[in-house]
């Protein structure tokens, strides 16, 4: 069996199925604005933090009446109304912590997600007690792609990058990891499953329910 020192969870995807909320909540609140987006358009800044999504698009479709910053904190207020209220963990999750947690292998969780998202989630799966450290990129000066966030997380538990896990859902979370020089686990959606970026995942699986068999072939 293949054993790290530290596995990193992302957070939206991974743990709780909070994805598609965030797909329904930005189509919600830019739609405020004027600005019309698919479920598609939306999949294009999966993984990003939410402030550079909202200045993604903003470059894109400049609006008016709203700020850059009142947009952001109306998606922050209903990701968190649908987190406490409505979102679920996914397959595997708690199976997969007690792995980790049996095999000896510390446990932190780093998501681009605000603080307040992440305690909000751990907190609904009551799985907050799993996690050594929760890390939100939304103090780094770059999100995902950029491997600030992984790295941090590593540094300050004073683990060597070589000796972590990631596991995520996202292209962009994928880029991180390998860009921190880390070992990821892809467990993709059903829309972004054969896309071919993937290929450069050490691993991908449909759930967290094949974690423990696939660490045990390694």
């Amino acid at each position: 069996m293949k054993q790290f020192d530290l596995v990193i969870y992302d957070m939206d995807g991974v743990i709780i199925d909070s994805e598609p909320f965030w797909r329904q909540v930005e189509i919600r609140i830019f739609g405020s604005v004027g600005l019309t987006l698919s479920e598609q358009d939306c999949l294009q800044t999966k993984g990003l933090r939410l402030d550079e999504v909202v200045e993604y698009w903003y470059q894109k479709h400049p609006w008016p009446g709203k700020s850059a910053v009142q947009i952001h904190d109306e998606i922050i207020e209903a990701m968190a109304d649908a987190i406490t209220n409505h979102a679920g963990a996914l397959p595997g999750v708690l199976s997969s912590l007690e792995y980790f947690k049996a095999n000896r292998m510390r446990i932190a969780l780093a998501s681009s997600s605000p603080m307040r998202l992440i305690k909000a989630a751990v907190q609904k799966l009551h799985i907050e007690n799993y996690f050594e450290l929760l890390v939100s990129a939304e103090h780094e000066r770059f999100g995902k792609p950029h491997p600030a966030v992984f790295i941090r997380t590593a540094e300050t538990l004073n683990i060597s990058p070589e000796k972590c896990l990631v596991i995520e859902d996202s292209f962009n979370g994928l880029l991180a990891a390998k860009a921190a020089k880390m070992k990821c686990i892809i467990i993709p959606d059903e829309i972004g499953y054969n896309d071919a970026g993937l290929i450069i995942a050490d691993a991908k699986l449909k759930s967290l329910d094949e974690i423990a068999t696939t660490l045990n072939e390694w």
